[in-house]
């Protein structure tokens, strides 16, 4: 068979272009049950997100997914040097990119962990508290508000004006700050006033509702007397950053057992439960905790259910209290004056 001028050529190129290709799939991949995953979490925040926060679609969504050797960097508008591409995804429309495992596989945090961008550092389910695909979607949505929170702005230099950080230059402060969980007068208000939320949110009729609400306001300015200034921002700050963060896991799973309709894949997984159940379940835990849960022994995480019975107590109270709080921030006590 005589050879056609310039095949040699096209021979050549093609195998080039294979040469290329293989070097674009070459390295670690993502599991196809996180890429399921993932890619729930993406629909999820792009039908639902604007429903249950006006402007949710406008913040970065980057995400680092941690395993147990690799780190895979999605979304993310400007990758460090350290990051290695592997290519289009065409399910998580997005870059992927990756790079040997820098944070530990059980981390559930937002911060500017790459390029100085928000970023979600997640790990996979069975080396986090989110234990089952649904839990951990609405999880990673919970993150994916931090990075609302963080995206307001002059939102980092607001927080570096409320002087807690006394020093630390790392935001660790946001998690070790000296309040005064052990004390025991501190300790007790605090229940008191959390028993009185749980009552409030459990208030049948509107004369009820306005007499349990009176109720709780006056236990919350007894804990707040009895805090000095500095603590009573910092309880006031995480009420209003992690209390409605916990809120919004609630929100998203209510929206999505609403109005949402999983994908057959992620409908599919072995460890995925409905919406509606992960709802129902996330509302009583924070009843539950409201009751009963010791500030001595929860230490920072007690202000997770108190500041989302808040959140849900202002959806009665003031429902149009969402308006206000990107204006009052760090601190959820204006949202209550009519």
């Amino acid at each position: 068979m005589t050879e056609k001028p310039g095949s040699r050529v096209c021979a050549a190129l093609a195998v080039l272009l294979l040469s290329v290709g293989a070097l674009a799939q070459s390295g670690p991949r993502l599991r196809a049950e996180d890429r399921v995953r993932l890619a729930e979490a993406f629909r999820m925040g792009d039908e639902l997100g604007e429903r249950v926060w006006k402007g949710w679609g406008g913040a970065p969504f980057a995400v680092l997914l941690v395993t147990p050797e690799h780190e895979f960097l999605l979304r993310h508008p400007r990758p460090s040097d350290d990051f290695v591409r592997l290519g289009y995804d065409e399910l998580l429309k997005s870059e992927v990119y990756f790079r040997e495992r820098v944070f530990a596989p059980n981390l559930l945090a937002t911060f500017p962990a790459v390029g100085g961008v928000s970023t979600v550092v997640i790990g996979q389910p069975e080396n986090t508290a989110a234990r089952t695909s649904t839990r951990w979607v609405v999880t990673l949505l919970h993150e994916h508000f931090h990075q609302m929170q963080d995206s307001q702005p002059r939102f980092y230099e607001e927080v570096n004006r409320l002087n807690l950080a006394r020093g630390d230059q790392t935001g660790m402060w946001m998690l070790n700050f000296a309040f005064p969980y052990e004390r025991a007068e501190v300790a007790q208000q605090f229940s008191a006033a959390s028993r009185a939320l749980s009552s409030a949110l459990g208030a049948r009729g509107r004369k009820d509702f306005r007499r349990r609400l009176a109720a709780y306001l006056s236990e919350r300015k007894r804990l707040r007397d009895l805090l000095a200034a500095d603590d009573y921002k910092y309880f006031s700050f995480q009420l209003w950053k992690e209390g409605i963060a916990r809120y919004t896991e609630y929100r998203v799973a209510s929206e999505a057992a609403a109005r949402y309709k999983p994908s057959k894949e992620f409908a599919a997984l072995k460890d995925f439960t409905p919406f509606a159940e992960d709802a129902a379940r996330s509302l009583s835990i924070v009843m539950s905790d409201l009751e009963k849960m010791s500030l001595a022994e929860r230490g920072r995480t007690a202000f997770y259910p108190f500041g989302a019975g808040e959140a849900l107590l202002l959806d009665r109270a003031r429902p149009r209290w969402q308006e206000k709080y990107f204006v009052e921030k760090f601190s959820l006590e204006p949202l209550f004056a009519p």
